[in-house]
């Protein structure tokens, strides 16, 4: 019994010196309660970086949708599964979540702190510079989600307690919003000064480049336009080169990775560090600048067989034996290869299409042409002798290639935009160009067996269950969640 007394004693002690207050134990006092603007904003670039460069099947399979790459083993997605392993859904999430609510509490943040401010008036200048650059790359990735989808929440997204369940808004309605955002930024900027600094992965605060990336954005967003909106996409193309796009390759937008994970490019972690051999060059596109003779092959892939300067691709949406076919080259596989957002090159095939619909914006569509070319084939380290031979193919020759505008530039403008299966897409979408085959075996989506190459993503399942009223709206308004509902822009 005095043994049992002698234990009770310290626990009574223990109960009697507490105080009655035990708020305290609800504090985390290891973790940050709130996180700085720059480091939001910089986890948001990246993750935004990440999700268009990455070709895991997990996240990013618009190399296979526009049938640059094809698959070896388990070839599901180049037979457009996207449910197997829900890779809308993890698109949605990455933008939503990791991108654009980042960007918004990154945006509070400032504008919160300008209320109070007592900096010096370059400093001010440069708070609201960083605003600006967020509304740019704001308007980026729900460009990409609208893109991608069709409706989708953008008036009540973000809102969780005030919209829980955010409604779908109109795409078209989304996208002259966002041209209108992007030019308010673009004319917000103060180039003369700052803003991210060494926080920016893409352009280290150089303002002047961020106004050109918005300009690049908003045209590239008006010919997407154009044949739903002739005279308005006409319009905001004069507007957004008048007020200056990237004009040279040293203006392009690219974020540069590091040797060592975790921010190396995904594609080394995807294709080197894994160990695996998921993805070959697909047939599709090997043929067609085998044709063209293309000396960006070199660049882009492996000889097959070694030393033949010979270029084979896999069979696309069919089982592949990786032995048997030339391979990813190594240079975008390196671990500090940049991802890229835009180049100068597609900013040129843009100006092109624009002159070919009759746009006034200087130039030919060949002469434009032709400096799109140009410019792909240098980024790549194509000589320029090589090049002058290229551009007087017949083949390829603005002139005497075969087929309407749309066909020339469609083609030349999918071979430049490879390692960017997302553009790569959304051009082939555009202009219908160049003509991909649909596989032998496909999966089924909500209208049955797939029987074209896909126009959109399906809507994610997750929303079935969190926010199923706007999302049946959505897809009423559609007339399906298929993969062959075309986006607003989609015309032909």
């Amino acid at each position: 019994m005095k043994n049992r007394l002698l234990l009770l004693i310290p626990i009574i002690s223990l109960f009697i010196s507490c105080s009655d207050d035990i708020t305290g134990l609800n504090q985390d006092t290891k973790n940050a309660t709130s996180v700085p603007a720059n480091y939001l904003f910089t986890n948001a670039e990246k993750a935004m970086m990440d999700q268009v460069t990455s070709t895991s099947v997990n996240f990013n399979v618009f190399r296979l949708f526009s049938q640059q790459w094809t698959e070896v083993q388990y070839p599901q997605e180049s037979q457009y599964d996207l449910t197997g392993r829900k890779i809308p859904d993890t698109h949605w999430t990455v933008y939503y979540r990791d991108v654009l609510r980042d960007f918004k509490e990154a945006k509070d943040q400032l504008v919160a702190s300008k209320a109070n401010f007592v900096g010096s008036p370059s400093e001010a200048k440069a708070l609201d510079n960083k605003i600006a650059i967020i509304d740019i790359l704001s308007a980026y990735s729900y460009g990409i989600l609208v893109d991608t989808f069709g409706d989708v929440p953008y008036s009540e997204a973000l809102d969780i307690l005030g919209h829980p369940q955010p409604k779908y808004d109109d795409a078209k309605t989304i996208y002259v919003d966002l041209i209108a955002k992007l030019t308010t930024a673009s004319h917000a900027l103060d180039q003369t000064n700052g803003s991210f600094g060494s926080a920016d992965l893409v352009f280290q605060g150089n303002t002047k480049k961020w106004a050109k990336f918005a300009n690049s954005l908003r045209l590239r967003m008006a010919i997407n336009m154009a044949d739903v909106d002739a005279p308005y996409a006409s319009t905001q193309v004069l507007a957004a080169l008048a007020d200056g796009v990237i004009a040279a390759q040293a203006d392009s937008a690219y974020l540069v990775y590091t040797p060592n994970q975790p921010n190396t490019n995904p594609l080394y972690v995807d294709l080197v560090a894994s160990g695996r051999n998921d993805f070959l060059p697909a047939d599709t596109f090997v043929n067609k600048m085998n044709t063209l003779v293309d000396p960006r092959r070199a660049k882009y892939f492996t000889e097959y067989p070694v030393g033949s300067g010979n270029y084979k691709g896999g069979i696309y949406g069919e089982l592949n034996t990786y032995p048997n076919f030339s391979h990813i080259t190594p240079t975008i596989t390196a671990p500090a290869y940049p991802g890229v957002l835009f180049t100068y090159s597609e900013v040129e095939f843009l100006l092109a299409e624009a002159a070919a619909r009759g746009i006034a914006v200087g130039g030919t569509a060949e002469t434009h042409y032709n400096a799109a070319i140009t410019a792909s084939m240098l980024d790549w380290g194509v000589a320029p002798a090589t090049i002058t031979t290229y551009l007087a193919n017949p083949a390829v020759a603005y002139t005497t290639a075969a087929g309407t505008w749309q066909q020339k530039i469609g083609e030349q403008s999918w071979i430049a935009l490879y390692n960017r299966g997302f553009e790569a897409w959304t051009s082939y979408r555009r202009l219908d160009f160049p003509v991909l085959k649909v596989p032998s075996v496909t999966f089924e989506d909500a209208d049955g067996p797939i029987t074209v190459v896909p126009r959109r993503y399906s809507y994610p399942g997750a929303e079935e269950t969190l926010n199923a009223t706007n999302l049946n709206a959505a897809v009423a308004k559609l007339g399906s969640n298929g993969t062959s509902k075309r986006i607003f822009w989609d015309k032909f």
